[in-house]
């Protein structure tokens, strides 16, 4: 028993009202979709640093929790946006974060993973040419690839500053694409993920930029394992999806619209690349094993219970989203702390946190309900909320 308070401020006593979803060790291949959970870095909440100017890391944990989600058939999409890419990890600690995650993946035969290359080591300006950010990029690649690594492409917000025109990306996206030595996952993040890449592509509008970015996978088709979108709109993940070239998979980034772009319809269905997989990692597992074996229902049966969840955690502003992801580590016991690299965890309120508490019980995603409740507990006395003795 606990208390939780609510949007007119007063209190009500919250007790778990349903079982966690059982976790189960399993393969990929019991999966019939790829699936990438985009993977959170927790915090050294001990080091003597400055929060807001120099990241701290647990490794032990950050990397113990990749071997969670491998443990649970998932692929690990590393140094990502998840992974407070931009927010607080910079180009430096992701690079050692992709070196460490990298090492771990050659113990475990079968283990997949890709990692983020991008340009967030050049401080975006209009002077910044188009020759230095193709440089950028490839500086990223080159050190991912020497380690054996495979490239997820970001979206680059230096690109997105200096282009003048389409013309800036597809010359960028050519010349990348070009000269990697694996198929990438190209990832276009919307601007209610980061604001700085709002008109990516060079077009006013995300249909006009489809079509820019449909003309640079067809021009590489042999390049581009696929593309993941991030733009929280299901219709157009369909109508690109049904446009890409055969054998360029869709990757859903969409966390609100998940499960039903993952079973997709008769004209195809979406792989999976998404952060809520990071928080929901025993449902996900469960429901895509399920997808597996042919029990469609029992798919949404375990995973329509969690949209709502991750539509709470993903609401805007969207960015802020890692604060929930972390939330769910912390009260499932994956990490000791809630504290987050750049201090992040304060961009979410205790009404957010209260009210991701009884979603995370409606989806069963509270692996072990009385240390979640205990923690809650803590969390909820610290921001003023009185517990039951």
């Amino acid at each position: 028993m606990l208390n939780l308070p609510n949007a007119d401020r007063s209190v009500s006593a919250y007790e778990i009202r349903n079982a966690p979803i059982e976790i189960g060790k399993r393969e990929a291949k019991s999966f019939n979709r790829i699936a990438y959970a985009a993977a959170h870095v927790v915090a050294d909440p001990l080091a003597e640093n400055d929060p807001w100017l120099a990241p701290a890391i647990d490794w032990d944990k950050t990397l113990a929790y990749r071997h969670y989600l491998w443990d649970l058939g998932f692929g690990v999409a590393e140094a990502m946006d998840t992974a407070q890419r931009g927010m607080g990890l910079g180009w430096v600690e992701a690079r050692e974060l992709i070196e460490r995650a990298l090492k771990e993946a050659r113990g475990r035969p079968g283990a997949l993973i890709a990692c983020g290359a991008g340009t967030d080591h050049l401080t975006p300006s209009p002077e910044v040419s188009i020759d230095r950010i193709i440089a950028g990029y490839e500086e990223q690649i080159e050190a991912i690839e020497a380690h054996g690594g495979r490239i997820i492409l970001m979206a680059s917000r230096a690109l997105a500053t200096a282009a003048k025109s389409p013309d800036d990306y597809a010359r960028v996206y050519d010349r990348i694409l070009s000269q990697v030595k694996e198929p990438v996952i190209i990832h276009w993040l919307g601007e209610m993920f980061d604001p700085a890449l709002e008109g990516y592509w060079g077009a006013p509008n995300h249909m006009a930029a489809m079509e820019v970015a449909l003309g640079v996978i067809a021009a590489h088709a042999e390049k581009v394992d696929g593309i993941k979108i991030s733009l929280l709109s299901k219709e157009k993940e369909i109508v690109m999806r049904r446009r890409l070239p055969a054998g360029v998979r869709m990757y859903t980034g969409d966390d609100f619209n998940y499960a039903e772009l993952i079973a997709g319809d008769d004209q195809g269905y979406s792989d999976a690349l998404l952060g809520i997989f990071d928080a929901i990692a025993p449902a996900a597992s469960a429901a895509l094993a399920a997808l597996g074996a042919g029990e469609e229902q029992k798919f949404f049966d375990l995973l329509d219970p969690t949209v709502p969840l991750s539509r709470h955690i993903f609401k805007a502003p969207t960015r802020f989203y890692k604060t929930g992801v972390v939330f769910l580590a912390y009260l499932n016991g994956l990490q000791d702390h809630f504290t987050m690299i750049g201090g992040q965890e304060s961009t979410r309120s205790t009404l957010h946190l209260a009210e991701l508490f009884r979603l995370a019980d409606a989806g069963r995603v509270l692996i072990d309900p009385d240390l979640a409740v205990a923690r809650m507990r803590q969390v909820m006395a610290v921001h003023g909320v009185s517990q039951p003795r």
